[in-house]
C-alpha cells in the first residue's frame, strides 16, 4: 500500500472528519515512530508506528467485521425511514467507510460482512463467482423429498424466474420443518420466494455461512466484531 496523509489515514481508521483530525495534528496529539508530527500532510504507510491521543493505532490496508443482523432493519447505508445496519455500528466504524457485502431481508438475521475492501465484495457478490450461502430456516409446513427434488432442479419464482439449482437438507427427520438451505446466487427474497412457490411459507430465516466464513455463535443479535486473523484467511480462499 502507497503512502497516505496522515490526516487520511486517521480519518480512514473512524477518528473523525479530516477537520476534525487536522485540530489534533495541529495541537501535537500524534505522534508517528516516536516523534510528534504536526504536519496533517506527512506521509505514513502501514509499518509506521502511529499513537493518536495515547491510543496505538493499529491499521490495515482492508477492514473486515461480521455482524449477526438483527430482525427489523434493512441492509443499506442509509435510508430516511428505516433502520439500517449501520445503526448498530459504533461511531468511529461507521467513519471508517465500512460497508455490508451483499443484502439480508428486513425479517432475516444472521451473518452479514461489513468491509473496506471493494474487491473481495464484489467477489462475493457477483452471480458469476456463485459464492456459497448457507441458512437455517423454519417452514410452516413439513418439508418432503419431493421439495427437496425442486430445489436441485431450480424453482420457477412468482416473476417466471427459473432459479439456479439449489440445496435443500432435513438435519431431523423428526423435525422436518426445519431445514438447512444452501444458495449460490441472491435473488430478492429468493429463499421465501422458493417455498412460496411450494406453497409453504418461511417462518424463521437465519444465514450461518458465507463461503468459508461461519458466524460466531456466541455473536448475540445486532453485535459485530473484527474477523480474527484465521476468519480473515478463510474468507479470502477462493473454494
Amino acid at each position: 500500500m502507497a503512502k497516505e496523509r496522515l490526516d487520511k489515514a486517521l480519518g480512514n481508521y473512524g477518528l473523525g472528519s479530516r477537520s476534525d483530525v487536522k485540530k489534533e495534528i495541529y495541537q501535537g496529539c500524534v505522534t508517528v515512530n516516536g516523534q510528534i508530527v504536526k504536519d496533517p500532510g506527512f506521509k505514513v504507510s502501514l509499518e509506521d508506528v502511529i499513537i493518536f491521543n495515547e491510543e496505538v493505532l493499529v491499521r490495515k490496508e482492508f477492514y473486515y467485521f461480521m455482524m449477526n443482523k438483527a430482525p427489523n432493519c434493512i441492509t443499506a447505508t442509509e435510508d430516511p425511514k428505516e433502520k439500517t445496519v449501520m445503526d448498530y455500528l459504533s461511531m468511529r466504524h461507521q467513519n471508517m467507510n465500512l460497508f455490508p457485502v451483499g443484502r439480508l431481508d428486513k425479517e432475516t438475521e444472521g451473518l452479514l460482512l461489513f468491509t473496506t475492501d471493494g474487491t473481495l465484495a464484489h467477489y462475493y457478490t457477483s452471480p458469476k463467482h456463485f459464492v456459497e450461502k448457507e441458512y437455517y430456516a423454519e417452514i410452516s409446513d413439513e418439508v418432503t423429498d419431493d421439495d427437496i427434488k425442486c430445489f436441485e432442479n431450480g424453482i420457477v419464482l412468482d416473476d417466471g424466474y427459473k432459479t439456479l439449482p439449489a440445496r435443500l437438507a432435513i438435519p431431523n427427520p423428526d423435525h422436518p420443518k426445519v431445514v438447512t438451505v444452501w444458495l449460490k446466487e441472491g435473488k430478492y427474497r429468493q429463499i421465501r420466494r422458493m417455498f412460496q412457490s411450494l406453497g409453504k411459507e418461511v417462518l424463521y430465516l437465519k444465514r450461518v455461512k458465507m463461503g468459508n466464513l461461519e458466524l460466531d455463535p456466541n455473536l448475540s443479535l445486532g453485535s459485530y466484531r473484527e474477523l480474527t486473523e484465521d476468519e480473515e484467511i478463510r474468507l479470502k480462499q477462493r473454494s
